[in-house]
């Protein structure tokens, strides 16, 4: 029976993601952050979970993966569609476009399986990942379009950031860049003041900014990790 628990736990990441593209059709963003946050908490415990019962599979990290693609790959691309689509300060050399390039936000999906299925065959990404890990993608997307879905459709510098952060963060998620994990082994300072400087970081962001302080958390993590990459080099 306890083998099935995981699997279990990863199928309601699943279902939340589902339910998270309902709401994003539905144009209720601030539902979209709901359950995608509670698809990263059931993606946080399915692997907790099966570590400790001592009952992970192969099994378990396919459907990981495939929960993953839509809770942390679809459901943010369709609220990030639906910011693009309702868009009505299209810059003019765009208008031609303007019924083609929501679309571009389903590049997100696409780039999420890749990175997905790179992540399952690399045995170089147990401590740490190459590329944007895709919750991390996920929660950018889901945290940016609640914060400007208001401002958005008359602002025609979001439409210019909105396509621009597609194609970053795409590249990003297949990407070759050393990125920390935010898995914490141990409960203490020592080694892990890169997660902790990141926990404090993405409070304070929240406190100052509400929801999409997490979007700059997430810069914060990527501009982090670079740094983190030359000062190493640098020092090596």
């Amino acid at each position: 029976m306890k083998k099935h628990i995981p699997n279990a736990i990863t199928m309601m990441n699943l279902f939340s993601g589902c339910i998270a593209i309902v709401m994003a059709f539905s144009g209720n963003l601030g539902a979209v952050v709901l359950w995608v946050l509670m698809a990263a908490v059931f993606d946080f415990f399915d692997g907790f979970a099966a570590r400790l019962l001592g009952v992970s599979s192969k099994m378990g990290v396919e459907l990981d993966s495939l929960a993953d693609v839509v809770s942390f790959g679809v459901a943010p691309a369709t609220a990030t569609f639906i910011l693009l689509r309702d868009f009505s300060a299209y810059p003019d050399f765009l208008l031609p476009l303007s019924n083609i390039l929501p679309y571009a936000a389903f590049l997100l999906p696409v780039f999420s399986a890749l990175r997905l299925a790179k992540f399952n065959l690399d045995d170089r990404q147990t401590t740490s990942f190459l590329g944007l890990p895709t919750p991390a993608n996920a929660l950018f997307w889901i945290s940016y379009c609640y914060g400007v879905q208001y401002s958005a459709p008359l602002n025609e510098k979001i439409c210019y950031s909105t396509l621009g952060f597609i194609a970053i963060f795409s590249l990003l998620m297949v990407s070759e860049m050393p990125m920390f994990s935010l898995k914490i082994k141990k409960f203490q300072f020592a080694g892990n003041e890169k997660q902790a400087l990141l926990v404090v970081s993405m409070i304070a962001f929240v406190s100052l900014w509400g929801i999409i302080g997490v979007a700059w958390g997430i810069l914060f993590y990527i501009a982090l990790s670079i740094f983190e990459n030359s000062f190493g080099k640098t020092k090596r």
